[in-house]
């Protein structure tokens, strides 16, 4: 005979089909009946009831039969909003998160997809991060963008001069940044596609003029950002009941050159209570820009670490960007797959207690610090 050891799930009944020779520890073998294979026991644990709603099916039926990223991703980010949020959701929250994850990835390799039109909704990332710049028709993006970066954007004094994303690289020190000069959130005909181009950045530069109104411009995108279930925070971790995506984001006050800009910044500093940092800026008199360009790179939650070959030197004119937090194992990665599957050690300048100290894979890294793999 064969003694199995077994655990029971979180379910009500659990139906199994077991041979004869099998005895369950502590069940005598006349638990299943000597014709048949079935055994049937009752759960010790009772299943935790998710209580989803009928629209959640409905949006479930819909991912089933969607042919493209972009439909599943609208398609799956409904069901998570319309997800109950406690304990007996956990899984199948972490099961959504992963499916939009990948669709999202799929959506990079497929930029574009032929639906009314060759339609444009999701920009490869590049750089040390994306940055994607949102906000109302004529508040500057575009030349905020063009005076960033080498960009051919369109500059207009009339409305909605940007059709498409215009990428361009930002310089900060010795990394570029990917900024991403969108159409103003208004516009026609960009409601299928520009959300998930929002979504997908890894940081928001929420641009508004600080001389006509900012506060309002501000509460407007906030509101279509909550349409399209985002939320802004940069302290939040998980998206509030009904959201799907918590935004890290600043607001950019441009047009500090025009008059009134000083009443302006004041009212929007006060509105948003250190809940976002507001930079002040003109992009006509490029001033402020610098100051931008480290609060961008500072947001993005990276850090620059440089590889050198065992006795040699370190080329510190192309860092390696990884996300704070990451290990010599992770930097690993990004060199090659060989060095983090052989790895033996490290040795690590900058950090360390001191030069060349010797460390394991898990060994976490700060900004500009020089590492010498082993394999």
């Amino acid at each position: 005979m064969v003694k199995v050891a077994y655990r029971f799930v979180q379910c009500q009944v659990l139906r199994v089909a077991i041979p004869h020779d099998i005895i369950l520890p502590g069940h005598p073998v006349p638990l299943f009946k000597p014709s048949g294979l079935t055994l049937q026991i009752d759960c010790l644990e009772k299943a935790m009831p998710a209580n989803l709603p009928p629209q959640y099916f409905e949006a479930e039926k819909r991912y089933r039969g969607a042919k493209t990223p972009q439909d599943k991703i609208e398609a799956l980010e409904e069901m998570f909003a319309l997800m109950p949020k406690h304990k007996g959701t956990d899984r199948l929250r972490a099961e959504l998160r992963t499916k939009i994850a990948k669709c999202h990835e799929e959506a990079e390799k497929r930029p574009f997809i032929a639906k009314k039109g060759s339609q444009l909704y999701c920009v490869r990332k590049e750089g040390a991060g994306q940055a994607a710049l949102v906000g109302l028709p004529n508040v500057g993006k575009s030349q905020l963008v063009s005076a960033l970066t080498q960009a051919a954007t369109h500059v207009a004094d009339y409305s909605f001069t940007t059709q498409l994303p215009i990428p361009g690289m930002m310089e900060y020190e010795n990394v570029q940044v990917q900024l991403v000069d969108l159409p103003a959130i208004t516009a026609p005909e960009v409601s299928s596609w520009l959300p998930n181009i929002v979504k997908n950045a890894d940081l928001l530069l929420v641009v508004v003029d600080v001389a006509q109104d900012p506060v309002a411009q501000l509460e407007t995108i906030v509101e279509w950002l909550a349409k399209h279930r985002m939320a802004l925070s940069n302290e939040l971790q998980e998206p509030p009941v009904g959201m799907t995506h918590v935004k890290r984001s600043m607001v950019v006050a441009n047009r500090m050159d025009s008059e009134n800009a000083r009443q302006g910044l004041e009212q929007l500093v006060s509105r948003c209570s250190g809940a976002f940092p507001v930079l002040a800026v003109s992009a006509v008199r490029r001033e402020g820009l610098e100051q931008l360009r480290e609060t961008v790179y500072k947001a993005l939650d990276v850090i620059r670490v440089y590889t050198k070959p065992p006795g040699g030197k370190a080329d510190l004119t192309e860092p390696s960007v990884v996300r704070k937090g990451s290990t010599v194992g992770d930097v690993a990665e990004t060199v090659h797959k060989d060095f983090a599957r052989n790895l033996k050690y490290a040795q690590v300048w900058g950090s360390g207690k001191f030069d060349g100290q010797r460390v394991k894979r898990d060994y976490i890294l700060q900004d500009g610090d020089i590492v010498e793999l082993h394999i």
